[in-house]
């Protein structure tokens, strides 16, 4: 029986170890409703949730003292706010040399894919998850995956198959700003392949998905498909929903409910539930 690798990957902003812990206990319930059966998720998923903020948390932190508490600066817990979403977002940005944030970012999903690969096994289908800025990264590194330069994230082991990125599957983003980045590049109309190329080798005739979500208050998220017309073409929806609890779900902070969504986590769960049936459907 084979068991399906989820990868969760969070956004902008400060973030705990356990950012993902809300996340995975209601998708484990979804996946589990629609199962019919309790206790599938812990059975057929194994979730590997990403953290990467640690990488610029350290310097943001001294940006946060020596810019605005040493002068003594006003609005102190916005400017904090500020420092730490925008800066992730630029700091993240590649330059010509190896070794620097965007590589290290990268290197913590080869790392937690390595894991997945370790306890699944290397030909593990692999769905991905991931929020705001997360979905950028996560289109970034499968794209120098899929497209290779001198870009090419670092593998831990070249011999998996799940590492190489051959076996994505599935790709579900949600309040994502990859639209945003379009300005960034003259040509921006070759979107990563959901299912990967060379998924088919491992599993013939699947039909994997890139799905989107967004809420029309969230500031931060947009919708995918109108990017360009392959966007239009690799991704199979935009979903909108309504992102955030009756504080958040009317403004900008809907961008921080995505979560909690119960339509979305239920969207995802499916698709992980066909996913799951495709794959193990030659089982007795």
């Amino acid at each position: 029986m084979a068991r399906i690798a989820v990868m969760i990957i969070h956004g902008l902003g400060r973030q705990k170890e356990d950012y993902a812990d809300q996340l995975i206990l209601r998708l484990q319930h979804e996946f589990d409703q629609v199962m019919v059966m309790p206790g599938a998720a812990k059975q057929y998923l194994d979730i590997e949730p990403v953290f990467w903020a640690d990488v610029f948390e350290e310097r943001e932190e001294e940006l946060f003292q020596q810019l605005v508490v040493s002068p003594q600066l006003n609005y102190q817990v916005l400017r904090r706010f500020v420092i730490h979403y925008l800066a992730d977002a630029v700091a993240y940005q590649p330059v010509e040399q190896q070794g620097h944030h965007y590589d290290a970012v990268h290197r913590t999903l080869s790392e937690a894919m390595h894991r997945l690969s370790y306890r699944n096994g290397p030909e593990t289908p692999l769905c991905v998850l991931a929020h705001s800025l997360g979905a950028v990264i996560a289109s970034n590194f499968f794209y120098d995956l899929q497209y290779p330069s001198s870009r090419t994230p670092y593998i831990i082991d070249v011999t998996s198959a799940l590492e190489r990125g051959d076996t994505l599957t599935s790709f579900y983003s949600f309040g994502t700003t990859l639209p945003l980045w379009s300005l960034r590049y003259h040509d921006f109309s070759q979107p990563i392949q959901v299912p990967a190329k060379l998924a088919h080798q491992f599993f013939p005739g699947l039909e994997g998905e890139w799905v989107n979500f967004y809420d029309k208050d969230d500031i931060l998220g947009y919708p995918l498909r109108p990017i360009d017309p392959a966007y239009e073409v690799a991704v199979k929806e935009d979903i909108e929903i309504n992102s955030g609890n009756w504080v958040q779900s009317w403004n900008p902070l809907s961008h921080g409910g995505y979560f909690r969504n119960r339509t979305m986590n239920h969207r995802i769960a499916q698709g992980l539930a066909r996913m799951w049936t495709w794959v193990n459907r030659d089982l007795p």
